[in-house]
Formats: structure tokens, sequence, C-alpha cells
């Protein structure tokens, strides 16, 4: 006799799969897989090694979320089409899933690295980091006359366009040309940008360069940026550095501080060599 046709107690049919027999006796009660045979005295579900593949389907299933009279249909029409469709189908959201938890996974490694840098910096220090990539930035323009309502509506038209869902998907910041710094207005914010974890580069999105920054950090209130600036602007002047681009300013400690006198600003301006 074929091993593989001698019947299994549910208990064993269940460890095999590794899986609890009461899910082996649900199938069974709502007719989605049924025992290969069941003992007429004392009704014990007896199952055979040739049900494997079709148990795992069903479980492959299920850990994709498909539903049971989703998978009732494909059981009642089984094929090699009917079951490619279906994974086709799973395997697209199964990949949007993965890129939303890989977004998540660089959030969180952003927050932590914003954490640690709270834990050691020295706010009156201004160096040179190095930016390992480059960033693909969305951006909208602002100016003077910009109203914060107006900004919000702005932010939340972009958000919606990609799909972003929740604030937490991004990081968000201001922007102001290196030439309006350098001609002393402090406060020509030209851009509110997001950054988006992932995106593929697109038409129309602004780059942030990989490369070395000038960074610096300023605490409380906004109204005196324009001299943490300034001592941006000497500091590259004593140290002969070129500024380039834009100052990319994004607030480093929003999740853990709620008075703006404790609000601190990350300002970065790429270094041209």
């Amino acid at each position: 006799m074929n091993e593989k046709s001698k019947l299994l107690t549910i208990g064993q049919f269940a460890a095999l799969h590794g899986i609890n027999k009461k899910t082996l006796m649900w199938y069974d009660e709502i007719g989605l897989f049924h025992p290969a045979a069941i003992h007429p005295e004392n009704g014990y579900r007896f199952y055979n090694y040739y049900q494997s593949p079709i148990l795992e389907t069903i479980l492959l299933l299920r850990e994709l979320d498909v539903s049971i009279p989703q998978i009732r249909q494909f059981l009642k029409n089984r094929s090699a089409a009917t079951l490619k469709s279906l994974l086709d189908d799973n395997i697209q959201c199964l990949d949007q899933k993965l890129l939303h938890l890989l977004a998540i996974r660089k959030t969180l490694c952003t927050q932590q690295q914003n954490m640690e840098t709270l834990l050691t910096m020295d706010l009156s220090e201004i160096n040179i980091v190095q930016k390992e990539e480059a960033h693909c930035l969305i951006t909208v323009d602002i100016d003077a006359g910009t109203t914060f309502e107006q900004e919000v509506e702005l932010i939340t038209a972009q958000t919606a366009k990609y799909q972003l869902g929740r604030l937490h998907d991004a990081s968000y910041g201001s922007m102001i040309p290196v030439a309006s710094l350098q001609n002393g207005d402090f406060d020509n914010y030209t851009n509110l940008f997001i950054e988006i974890p992932f995106l593929q580069q697109q038409e129309g999105l602004h780059i942030q360069p990989n490369g070395s920054y000038l960074r610096a950090f300023h605490k409380g209130d906004w109204s005196k940026i324009p001299l943490r600036y300034q001592a941006i602007l000497d500091y590259a002047g004593e140290h002969g550095l070129t500024l380039a681009g834009y100052s990319y300013e994004k607030g480093i400690n929003e999740t853990v501080s709620s008075r703006i006198e404790d609000y601190i600003v990350q300002i970065e301006i790429p270094v041209a060599f």
C-alpha cells in the first residue's frame, strides 16, 4: 500500500501543516475543506497526504487575506488560470503593503536618527555632514503672501496626489534659495517640500542632491532664524566654503516637544567644491 494513501488523524494532519486542528474542523463545517474520511461510529475526521497541496493553497490564500467566499469560488473552478489570476491580484496587493511597510521603516529610522541627534547635538555647532543619497522632493511654491491656510491646502493636495494617506508617511520642510540668503533676504521662503520614502523619481520632482552639506540648528522662535543664517554665512566665509542651491529646513523634535520655545529646526545647505 502506498504510504501516502494512509489516513492521518486530524491532530496528525494539523501538526503536519502547523495549524490548530480546530481550523480543520471549522473548514469542514463551512464546507471549504473536507476530510478524506469520517469514522462512521465516532465521527473522527481523517485526512490523507494527497490533500496537503489543497490545504496549503488555502492557508496561503488566507495568509494573503483572501476571503473565504473567494477561496471557495476558486476551489469550485480550480485551474492554473484561475489560480494565476488570483495570485496576480494578491501579489500586486502584497507589493503595495511591502512598500508601505518599508516607507514606515524608513520614517521610523529617520525619527530614530533625529532622536539620536537630539541627545548628542550641540546647538551652537555648525559643521559639514555627508548625505550619501539624493532625495526626491515634492515641492509647492509659496511666497510672503501665502497664508497658512493656503499652505495647508497646497500640502493636502499634494499628499492626495501622491497617495500618502497619513502625515507620518513623509517628512515636511521649507526651502530658501542660497542666493536670497547671500543677499540678506532670510525670509524669502520659496517652497515647502514633502519627502516621500521610496518614491521613484518622476518628472517635476525636486532633487535634493547628495554630497556635502553645511548643517546647523536653531532652537526657539522662528523670528530669530535670520541670526542663525548670518552665523552660517559667516562660518562659510571663514572656512572658504561655497554654498549652492537651497537651504532645507525641517523640524526634528516635533514628536517630543509642544512648546515653540523648545522647537528645533535643522538647517542643511549644500556645499559646492
